[in-house]
């Protein structure tokens, strides 16, 4: 397996050496950096090339490196069957500069474009529905970058006054927590609660 994964890889280098910054493999997994502007035609070698036809986009997802200088990571996961291989291409971007889309080529890329921007903020450049597709309406921020705050910016209630939900700063009613996987709160430790004998180991006989 490995091995098919190698020839595959430098298949594409040598067809290719524009599109291929560099390649690796661990753990029987081929991950591919591939140049931004491309990745679309990366994309349709494998996907016509008939000794692979890696006609299936599994995935498209995230990740955030803050401290490296394109911050983003896309990372797309495709399926040969007719080889029963799977690869990894990944590019990199910032907040504002797009990456080329892939529903033309690949029409459910465009749901799992639409759930990178919501959760990252990367643009697809050509993706012509490209709205948020788990966070609610207004939602300011996108939730898995390093950055956004762990408890959120807002939190939202049912205000039984106005018959709506409403949204209110968040407000953390217990600032502290004592993790001591025996008491959850903080001043509780001198009262035995429920299942705390648990916890106790009984006295050598």
């Amino acid at each position: 397996m490995s091995d098919d994964l190698k020839l595959l890889a430098e298949g594409l280098a040598i067809a290719h050496p524009e599109m291929v910054v560099g390649f690796d493999i661990q753990q029987g997994e081929l991950s591919v950096h591939i140049a931004r502007d491309h990745i679309i035609p990366a994309i349709i070698w494998l996907r016509d090339n008939p000794d692979y036809q890696f006609t299936q986009l599994l995935t498209i997802c995230g990740a955030d490196y803050p401290s490296a200088p394109e911050r983003f990571q896309v990372l797309y996961h495709l399926l040969s069957m007719k080889r029963n291989l799977r690869v990894r291409l990944m590019v990199t971007t910032d907040e504002t500069i797009a990456v080329p889309s892939l529903t033309e080529i690949y029409p459910c890329a465009g749901w799992y474009e639409r759930e990178t921007y919501d959760l990252y903020g990367v643009v697809f450049a050509g993706n012509t529905d490209l709205r948020r597709i788990l966070t609610d309406y207004g939602f300011e921020g996108h939730p898995l970058r390093k950055d956004f705050p762990l408890s959120g910016n807002v939190e939202l209630r049912y205000d039984p006054e106005q018959r709506r939900v409403v949204y209110e700063p968040v407000k953390l009613t217990q600032d502290y927590r004592r993790f001591d996987f025996l008491s959850p709160w903080e001043g509780m430790t001198s009262v035995q609660l429920p299942g705390d004998e648990k916890a106790t180991k009984p006295d050598a006989a």
